[in-house]
């Protein structure tokens, strides 16, 4: 689901825009990771660090707690509903060095919650006073990679209060990532397609002579990896944790983001169910559980239990197949699948060079599953590279009446990758990170179905997306989930569908060619009909550099490449906060810039807190009307209307429509209708910080 840019299209460049996924259970530990590997410091280190660096001397007293970087009040009733505080590096007392703020796509505090975090070197650390109490802590945290890639291991050292030590193993194994889409894990290498347009020479670099010398590694990125630990016993609110990089450490620098701790219960146990040990599952990970949890699935479904997996890690390095199957963990902190990324040997029918570990439901070709409903176990996989083609995702396939709620994921391709058609599904407070590409995507003809409460981090494309490839998705919610720091692409994306609805969801920090919520009609989508629901949403420092237009974009973006954008969308109640260039934009192709339009968009009930640039950006024709949108602290004229780009005497090809009640100065009389004020790029003014309103 990514666009290309081809030699064809530079032309388009020069003015404006061109184009761009049941025996008795047993506990036992997850196993470490293995040894500590030594490396050098990473070649790409001055790449990453931000200008702006200082160290951090005193931290308040009382621990800050945040949520994606803010005060919690200023996001009360929105994103997940989880059993975590998250608290900022930059908030907590250290003798290493503040890095940040930065915004900059390619740098560590770009990536980093809050776009701030801290650096430490070898003996420096970083302390965090606990809020409540607490048996369990993650996180997250980037460490140099190998300099010839693939990444490092190195040692953190955890400590409450002075004691209790434990040492972590960091990796930057599945971290790094460099060149142009579906990018490399090899931080020299050359261009991968030299026949793109690329922004660094504004030239297709394979058609330029002579040829641009064009700097190693090419757009290092996807830094931050993060890691969970469950403490030796339960600590009190106002305990300290301090992590400390070790002197002789194998990284010459690691970076802390953030800190979450929580409150873990005791393990789930399920007597009355067919639990895998009994089928020969080994909870140690040492040997290759697949074949026991296929044959404790098959004795379940033929006497009705459910399936019990007790405390444990097991090794499972390919699909499992469920239908009309219950599976329940311990607990995520206790229950660990666990899987290799293994090649085939050749290519699957569906296109894949690997299988790694997953649950997948039978394809609908094949009429889908029903009736599975997992819970409760972490998934870890091994994916390090991105290849669309495979299968490598944590959950897959078809599967209707059906529930996922309380799993961890991370490490695979994609969390979930639903590929229907298929109905009456609900994805419920789950925590997905670390993913190479989406976290959840309802891909073709998924209806009436619910991902709701859902943390989600550090994904390496679209963090939630319905794309109505082929069949429309329709009667979707995705409703209160978190979204943190997707490094490409955007927090939420629809392209196409009906009746969908995007409501209550906290979105914060996306880092380049995407933003907070997108509204497109590209990737071959069905088109937009009936009503879409945009409600109550609220976006943080959203609105990236989109790299091959090399221009900002908005907070919300409406996208109208492959066909018009005319269904009733209704954006309401949202509140749009600290806008890195504008709030609102409603954009083509110049390629297609004659032929489609988007129409009917109505905003009611918004706030926008701070914008780098405009509240609204026109670069379509087309139309919107605006009630009730309050704005302030604008960085440039209230609408950038450069409608398409047609410049007629009787004014832009976009026109606004004021229904009253919009406050700040934003729209002002002369504005409307139809003023043309196109500025194609124009100054940034970093916006305040945002406050109550």
């Amino acid at each position: 689901m990514r666009r290309t840019l081809t030699a064809a299209t530079v032309a388009a460049l020069t003015l404006s825009l061109t184009g761009p996924v049941a025996a008795s259970p047993i506990a036992a530990e997850s196993a470490a990771e293995s040894a500590t590997e030594s490396a050098t410091e990473s070649a790409t280190e001055s790449a990453t660090e931000s200008a702006t660096e200082s160290t951090a001397g005193s931290a308040p007293t009382a621990p800050v707690v945040t949520r994606a970087g803010l005060d919690p009040a200023l996001v009360a009733g929105r994103g997940a509903r989880v059993a975590f505080a998250e608290q900022e590096a930059e908030n907590a007392t250290t003798n290493g060095t503040v890095i940040g703020p930065g915004r900059d796509a390619y740098t560590l505090p770009a990536e980093a919650s809050g776009r701030r975090a801290v650096r430490l070197e070898p003996g420096r650390h970083v302390e965090f006073t606990l809020p409540a109490r607490a048996n369990a802590i993650t996180v997250r945290y980037s460490i140099p990679d190998a300099p010839g890639g693939g990444g490092i291991t190195a040692p953190l050292d955890v400590t409450v209060n002075g004691r209790d030590r434990t040492t972590m193993t960091l990796t930057s194994q599945y971290a790094w990532l460099y060149n142009q889409y579906p990018f490399s894990n090899d931080p020299g290498a050359g261009l991968l397609h030299p026949d793109w347009w690329i922004t660094e020479c504004s030239c297709v670099p394979a058609a330029t002579t002579p040829p641009p010398v064009i700097p190693k590694p090419f757009r290092p990125s996807h830094f931050y990896d993060e890691q969970r630990l469950l403490l030796k016993r339960t600590y009190r609110a106002g305990d300290k944790v301090r992590l400390t990089a070790p002197a002789g450490s194998a990284a010459a620098w690691t970076v802390i983001d953030l800190l979450d701790s929580e409150l873990v219960g005791p393990p789930r146990i399920e007597l009355l169910a067919a639990n895998v040990l009994a089928f020969g599952a080994d909870p140690t990970g040492r040997r290759d559980a697949a074949g026991a949890f296929d044959r404790a699935i098959a004795f379940a479904k033929r006497k009705r239990l459910k399936v019990y997996v007790p405390p444990g890690t097991y090794q499972i390095n390919r699909h499992i197949i469920v239908d009309d199957v219950t599976i329940t963990g311990a607990g995520s902190w206790y229950t660990i699948i666990k899987g290799r990324e293994t090649a085939l040997p050749g290519p699957a029918p569906d296109g894949s060079t690997h299988t790694g570990v997953g649950f997948y439901g039978r394809d609908a070709a094949d009429g889908g599953s029903r009736n599975v409903h997992l819970s409760g176990f972490a998934i870890e996989g091994d994916v390090r590279e991105r290849i669309d083609t495979d299968q490598v995702n944590g959950i897959g396939g078809a599967m209707s009446d059906s529930t996922i709620d309380g799993l961890h994921l991370r490490h695979t391709k994609v969390g979930m990758w639903f590929d229907g058609p298929m109905s009456n599904v609900r994805i419920t407070n789950n925590v997905i990170v670390d993913q190479i590409a989406d976290a959840i995507n309802f891909h073709t003809g998924v209806t009436n179905s619910l991902v709701a409460d859902n943390f989600l981090r550090n994904t390496g494309d679209d963090a939630l997306a319905m794309w109505s490839e082929k069949i429309q998705n329709t009667g979707n919610t995705f409703a209160r989930n978190t979204v943190q720091s997707p490094v490409l692409a955007n927090g939420i994306a629809v392209y196409g569908g009906g009746d969908n609805t995007i409501s209550g969801n906290l979105i914060a920090d996306p880092v380049r060619e995407g933003s907070a919520l997108q509204v497109g009609s590209r990737f071959g989508a069905e088109p937009f009909t009936g009503r879409l629901d945009i409600t109550g949403n609220t976006t943080v420092r959203s609105g990236t550099y989109e790299l091959n237009w090399n221009i900002g974009l908005g907070a919300i973006w409406f996208y109208a490449l492959e066909r018009d954008i005319a269904a009733d969308v209704r954006v309401t109640g949202n509140d749009f906060l600290d806008n890195t260039y504008n709030a609102i934009m409603l954009v083509s192709e110049w390629s297609v810039k004659d032929l489609y339009a988007i129409t009917n968009v109505r905003f009611k009930d918004i706030r926008v807190d701070g914008t780098g640039t405009s509240v609204v950006s026109a670069r379509v024709k087309g139309s919107a009307t605006f009630e009730n949108v309050d704005a302030r602290n604008v960085g440039a004229v209230g609408v950038n209307n450069c409608g398409s780009f047609g410049f007629p005497a009787t004014g832009s090809e976009f026109s606004l429509t004021d229904r009253g009640g919009n406050d700040g100065g934003w729209l002002a009389p002369w504005l409307l209708p139809n003023t043309i004020t196109c500025d194609d790029r124009p100054p940034v003014v970093p916006p305040p910080a945002p406050s109550p309103w």
